[in-house]
């Protein structure tokens, strides 16, 4: 037998469980005694007590999680799209849907859903969507959100269709989600987090009842309470920075208001993810106009990108820095996470994960992608010790190996880029369906006047295009750049790939020319020289990669030539190069010129620069 098969593993999890030294027999579920009962006393006054915005709890100290069952019961609908979805059966997993996803066998539509555009929505082959209704939102959740709405009514009407795409547990992708929505977005995603968590941990506990109940009875348990995971841990926020992940946990905290919910090391979230005490934060406090917009908000607050942090939700309180296997909700960088799992030798607590949220994709693309999909590739896995689990109790789905067919993944990017695009057409095999959103670029504004010259090189394989841009750049492009006497100086060469840059460096230390290089590995006395030489003229050539721009985003002096190695990812920088020579007196548009290297695979970079249909036409005789 393959002794990676998925039988395999669940049996040697299941054998070295039940031989642990010490283990215990599994025992008939019995509650604990009840330690925050509530008595009736009367008061000989009023007295008003101020709400606990804050508490920290000391190390040991315990809350009794099953408080949950104190939670007035709701009307248990069995048509709600979560239990059809995550029930113990689900109504959308099956041999069928899973052999179609595995097979990439999908069938799409071109739809429109309100103000979040066109969207392209795929279901496995031989199987139907599932219904949009927004109103599967808790009571409890529901009242505080609606009654909290202040906001426009575009931004109202974003969040109410982007609650009822999520209803329908398809995954999800927006590809150009903008910094003008992100607030409204966030707070919208969260709320369908919150509901999800509290939906698993009801069930749990009114099962805990029934089981307590029969127990007491002196009846047999029932059978049909198989309502967990592997591990406790649902759902999953991977971030780039710490600013990210303070402003998730406050959009979470914004639904779980006082006195109904305490939060608990809400003040430690805020010193260990926030800027120190008294620190001032040049972004955030700047002149409208001296930082790009995206600049500061990617940047602005802590911008550290190693962390995690586990969250536990009970009926009355958010509890930050609980340990992984204790919690329902998991904040992290995926450098942080990669981190953890690499000390710690496994991936345990991702075992379970049924909702996976991934913001701001376009600066993770501008970190290390390979983080993201190390841990991308431990997400639900048969784990590799019990950890406890009452299997009697685990989801059928579970057990068979089948929780990533049903995990609802939600993507949110600035622009799309092929890294992405894979993640989405690849790695999401939710069996209810996915969908993306579309969106038709404008030509990017620059500098009236400035002569682009776009130029393409013919590629049939994208694995030979990094060898076959280097071959036209070294060989015909640059040739032609050194024998001109104008734009053999003052030229700037923009390379998007890191990988790219290393190999055109190499290229220039072979040739007879004074060239310098800004990367994003440069210090900062490296970058004060480089430039300087080149706003002088000591340097005609100055090679910068896109990542430099990214943290940077010094404005240079003292271009004339624009040379592209490729379409920047990120579509303001092509604008933010073009209008840099008009920082020095005395420049005309005649004088500057632009060359973009492309081929057919550049077509994202390139949609966002020209146009969609200026990029049509570009590539369509390639």
């Amino acid at each position: 037998m393959d002794e990676n098969s998925t039988t395999t593993r669940l049996l040697t999890l299941l054998n070295v469980s039940a031989t642990k030294a010490g283990k215990q027999k599994w025992k008939p579920y019995v509650p604990a005694a009840k330690l925050n009962k509530r008595k009736s006393v009367k008061l000989a006054e009023t007295v008003t007590e101020e709400p606990v915005q804050d508490i920290q709890m000391a190390d040991g100290e315990k809350k009794v999680d099953d408080a949950l069952a104190d939670e007035e019961e709701e009307v248990e609908d069995t048509k709600d799209p979560y239990e059809q979805h995550f029930g113990c059966n689900s109504v959308h997993l099956s041999e069928a849907s899973r052999s179609s996803v595995d097979r990439k066998a999908w069938t799409s539509q071109k739809l429109s859903r309100g103000k979040l555009g066109t969207t392209y929505e795929s279901v496995p082959e031989g199987c139907k969507p599932g219904p949009s209704n927004s109103s599967t939102i808790l009571e409890r959740l529901r009242k505080p959100f609606n009654a909290r709405k202040s906001i426009s009514k575009d931004q109202s009407e974003l969040q109410n269709d982007l609650l009822s795409a999520l209803s329908t547990f398809n995954d999800l992708y927006l590809s150009s989600s903008s910094w003008e929505n992100k607030k409204s977005t966030r707070e919208a995603i969260s709320l369908h987090l919150l509901n999800h968590v509290i939906k698993k941990r009801r069930r749990i506990v009114k099962n805990n009842e029934r089981i307590a109940h029969a127990t007491k009875a002196g009846k047999e348990p029932p059978e049909d309470v198989q309502d967990q995971g592997f591990t406790r841990p649902s759902v999953l926020i991977l971030l780039p920075f710490r600013s990210s992940a303070l402003a998730w946990f406050n959009a979470l905290t914004l639904h779980t208001p006082s006195p109904e919910y305490q939060i608990e090391n809400r003040s430690r979230f805020t010193t260990e993810f926030g800027l120190p005490p008294g620190a001032i934060d040049k972004l955030a406090t700047a002149e409208p106009g001296v930082y790009p917009q995206d600049h500061i908000e990617n940047f602005k607050g802590n911008v550290d990108d190693s962390f995690r942090v586990g969250i536990k939700l009970t009926r009355k309180s958010i509890k930050a820095f609980t340990e992984f296997y204790g919690c329902d909700i998991i904040i992290a960088s995926p450098l942080g996470l990669r981190q953890s799992i690499q000390k710690e030798k496994n991936a345990d607590y991702l075992s379970s994960v049924e909702m996976l949220v991934v913001d701001q994709l376009d600066a993770l693309t501008m970190q290390n992608w390979d983080h993201v999909k190390f841990v991308l590739d431990h997400l639900n896995k048969i784990p590799k010790e019990s950890h406890d689990t009452d299997f009697s109790r685990t989801k059928p789905w579970y057990l068979d190996g089948h929780s990533e067919y049903l995990r609802q993944s939600i993507l949110l990017s600035a622009y799309e880029t092929p890294e992405i695009r894979q993640l989405y057409n690849v790695r999401l095999k939710n069996v209810a369906g996915k969908m993306r959103t579309d969106k038709r670029w404008p030509p990017i504004e620059v500098p009236e006047g400035v002569d682009q010259n776009f130029i393409h090189f013919d590629c049939g394989n994208p694995q030979d295009e990094s060898d076959k841009r280097l071959n036209y750049f070294t060989t015909q492009l640059l040739p032609t750049v050194l024998k001109s006497a104008v734009q053999s100086s003052n030229t700037v060469i923009f390379v998007p790939s890191y990988f790219d840059f290393v190999q055109i460096n190499n290229h220039f230390r072979d040739l007879s020319v004074s060239f310098t290089v800004l990367s994003e590995y440069s210090t900062n006395q490296e970058i004060s020289r480089a430039r300087q030489a080149f706003f002088s003229g000591q340097k005609s050539f100055l090679l910068v990669t896109e990542r430099f721009h990214f943290y940077k985003r010094y404005k240079l002096r003292g271009i004339r030539n624009l040379v592209f190695y490729g379409p920047p990812d990120h579509p303001q920088f092509y604008s933010e190069y073009l209008s840099y020579p008009f920082l020095d007196d005395g420049v005309e548009s005649s004088d500057v010129t632009c060359r973009v290297l492309y081929s057919k695979y550049d077509w994202f970079r390139l949609e966002r620069i020209a146009g969609t249909e200026a990029a049509v036409e570009l590539t369509k005789s390639l």
